[in-house]
Order: C-alpha cells, then structure tokens, then sequence
C-alpha cells in the first residue's frame, strides 16, 4: 500500500489534534492508531514541526526549496568550471577543435556526470555541428601529399603560393582549403612581414619613383654570404621593380665598380637600356666612372637617403628572400657550387615561385634567362653545369 505524503500544513494540523487527546488522557499508541499514523512518524514530526504556527512552517517549506534550488546552482556552477578547466589548453576558434573539446571533457568528467548538451553549451558549440559526421573527399589524401611535396621542395613558401602551384598542376582547389590541410598537417606558415610607411614630400608626393611599365626603373644591391671554409663572397642583384623579375645574381668573392660595369654593360647588350636605375650610396654605385658611363647611355640615376633602406623596397624584398629561401638553407662548399645552385633558385624565382604583388603569378613565366651567375667569360661553361644538376 503506497504511503500517504502529507503536507507542513496536514502534518501541523494533526500535531494539535495530537495534543488535544494527549490532554484528555489518551495513550500515545492510541492516538497514533486514531490519527492513521505510525508512532515514529508521531515523533518524527514532534521533532521537525513542534511548536511552529502554519505560517512559520509555510516559510519553512520556502526556505527549502530555496535551499535546494541554490544547491542545484551551485553544483552546476561547479560542473560548469570544471569543464572549463579540462578544456583549458588553448583557444578554440573552429569547430573541430571545439567538437574535440567536448569529447575531451566528456571522456574525462564521464559521460554520466557530463552530458552533451552541457558540454556543447558551455563551450559554445552547436549541437548540430557536434554531431555532423565529416565527409573527406575520395582526393584529399591525394592532395595532402601534393601538398607536403610542395612543402617540402618550396620550405619557406605559404599555403598562398602553394595553392597557385597546385592550380598550375590542375588542381581545381581555393585557398581556404589548402590552409586546412596546410594548419591541419602541422606546416609552418611564414611570418608577414611588418608594414612600413611611405616617404612623402609637402606637396604629397612620394619619394620613390614608381615603376611604371617593363625596363622602367631597375635596382641594384649586394648581398653577402660565406662559403664553408668561412671565406666571404659577395652577389650582386638586379631586378626589374616592374616585373619583379631578377635579371642576374653575379657571385664573386671581390665585387667593385669594375664588375658592376662589366655587368650592366652585358645586361644593356642582352635586355636594353632602363630609364632608371635605383641603388643605395655605396661606393660601386657612386663611384665617379660609374655615373660617368650610366650618362653617357642616358641612364637616370636614382640614389636613396643614407640610412634609408626602405626607399629602395623592391631589391631589398628581393634580397631578403634570396636569403630565406636559400641561402640560410644551403651550405656551400666552393665558389662554383654557391654560382650553380644560386643560379637554380634565380630562374625557379622569375618562372615558377608565385609572386602576391603579381597575383601570384611568376615574373617571367617562360622566363628567357639574359645572363648567367658568374661573368661573362664564364657564361657557357656556367649553363652547362645548371643543366646538369637540374637533370
């Protein structure tokens, strides 16, 4: 027989009717039988209701549902920080990574303590999405090993120029999904470089010259490095700041105003006359000879402000590429071997590296190389050795 539940008002009520035939004399036994209630419920209640008026158990009965209301509170509270907490390992800004947080703390709280919803709740993910299924395409195996083969051969490029040589392969891919896979296989995404400001005259000008087409305006630099015996060699650098393509890298150990005429001149011979030419106050560019020659050709020289490298953006962008790219990577035994592989990477740059400014095309696609690395005597004998490392 199921038992009977009686209310603080039924059980007060019956507390006075208790005492009222106490009173007149009567047993505890038998006003138990006569009220419907067994003896340790008498006292039971004696003991939790005695004394109180019908008002004061009433806010009694308040108080603990109250109780109990701020106990589920404060356990959910609790649940709620300790999700949190195993799921404290780093931010989570895409839906995988929170899907995976919810099974986490699920699998470590218990999936009885914790339960989906919770856990979706608190880390701010959509049900839906928890339970969606992924679909990985039939060729995304395929393409995350295209994509780690680029990586590979090109170390220092990003998920942007990858997906360019992926499309050139024929691959029908946007850069959002190469930059899954590429975040997805743990690759390493270069650094953007910092922002710098232009110069600009009064009257809102600038102070560079802007190229405007082919042959407009080239720039000029050295750049230096050591072969593995620690003996220095220097490379001089010339780029077409409207192609963005690099017209030659001559190595030498000892570069001076002598070879940078010797080199311009071959270069006027096999591209033509710039308009300009961009280069820094060092003491080949200056030299007297130098701007002699550059006047009598008609070439316009443009020297930067001491100290303000910045002014001649494009051979130093260049540069500190030639310098990630390769030369941080490379040991060079000898002199010949810096010539051949840095002639490698030079025609890779102006046919195949995917340019941002050039959306991502190459300087010079079908590039047509006018020089080689080293000086002119050594030019037939230096492609004879590019083409026999390349095959």
């Amino acid at each position: 027989m199921p038992t009977k539940r009686h209310s603080s008002e039924q059980i007060i009520s019956k507390l006075r009717e208790a005492e009222v035939h106490l009173a007149q004399g009567m047993t505890i036994p038998l006003m138990c039988k006569k009220l419907g209630i067994h003896q340790q419920t008498y006292y039971k209640w004696r003991r939790e209701y005695g004394g109180l008026r019908m008002d004061q158990a009433k806010r009694l009965k308040e108080l603990e549902k109250e109780n109990a209301r701020l106990k589920k509170l404060l356990a959910e509270s609790e649940l709620d920080k300790a999700i949190l907490r195993e799921a404290a390992f780093g931010k989570l800004l895409s839906p995988s990574k929170r899907s995976k947080a919810v099974n986490f703390v699920r699998d470590s709280l218990g999936h009885d303590q914790v339960s989906e919803r919770r856990a979706c709740r608190v880390l701010g993910q959509s049900r839906s999405t928890q339970r969606r299924q992924p679909v990985v395409p039939s060729d995304e195996p395929r393409l995350v090993r295209e994509i780690i083969d680029l990586a590979s051969q090109y170390g220092r490029y990003g998920y942007r120029r990858v997906t360019e040589l992926l499309r050139r392969r024929g691959w029908k891919v946007n850069h959002k999904r190469v930059e899954r896979l590429w975040r997805q296989e743990g690759l390493k995404v270069p650094q953007k470089q910092p922002k710098r400001r232009r110069l600009w005259f009064n009257d809102g000008s600038c102070v560079r010259l802007r190229p405007r087409h082919r042959d407009h305006v080239w720039s000029y630099d050295f750049v230096h490095c050591r072969t593995h015996d620690g003996r220095a060699f220097r490379m001089l650098t010339v780029l077409d700041e409207f192609t963005r393509e690099c017209l030659c890298i001559d190595v030498q150990r000892r570069l001076n105003s002598e070879s940078v005429l010797e080199r311009l001149s071959d270069l006027f011979v096999r591209r033509g006359v710039p308009d300009h030419i961009r280069s820094d106050n060092g003491p080949e560019f200056t030299a007297e000879r130098v701007r002699d020659w550059l006047r009598r050709v008609e070439v316009k020289t443009l020297f930067i402000e001491p100290g303000s490298p910045w002014e001649n953006g494009y051979i130093e962008s260049f540069n500190g590429k030639l310098r990630d790219e390769l030369l941080n990577g490379e040991i060079f035994d000898t002199l010949w071997e810096a010539k051949v592989l840095i002639e490698r990477w030079r025609r890779d740059y102006n046919s195949i590296r995917p340019h941002s400014s050039l959306g991502y095309r190459a300087p010079v696609p079908e590039a047509k190389l006018f020089c080689s690395p080293a000086s002119a005597p050594l030019q037939q004998t230096s492609r004879t050795a590019v083409d026999t490392i390349e095959h």
